[in-house]
């Protein structure tokens, strides 16, 4: 997928909403907004944003499975014992 960034006022993106979403949606480009000058956000194609939730889901798992290895483990009659059960 080939795509390009183009830069517009958040006001602008506003007035022609219609436009710009068509311009993501079907024209494959990503509109960052700005305002003032600064870049504050952006609107990007649908297939972007499920490829960065993917990356994000990939790299949470990575985590969770590191904590959980990283986890000292005590066995459940130490448990029951300190417990007093």
């Amino acid at each position: 997928m080939t795509s390009r960034s183009i830069e517009k006022n958040a006001s602008k993106v506003r007035q022609d909403f219609a436009e710009s979403l068509n311009l993501v949606a079907y024209g494959k480009s990503r509109i960052v907004l700005t305002r003032h000058g600064r870049r504050v956000a952006a609107l990007v194609p649908i297939e972007i944003l499920e490829l960065f939730e993917q990356m994000e889901d990939k790299a949470d798992a990575e985590a969770a499975r590191k904590a959980l290895a990283a986890r000292k483990r005590i066995p459940y009659s130490q448990v029951r014992k300190k417990l007093g059960l």
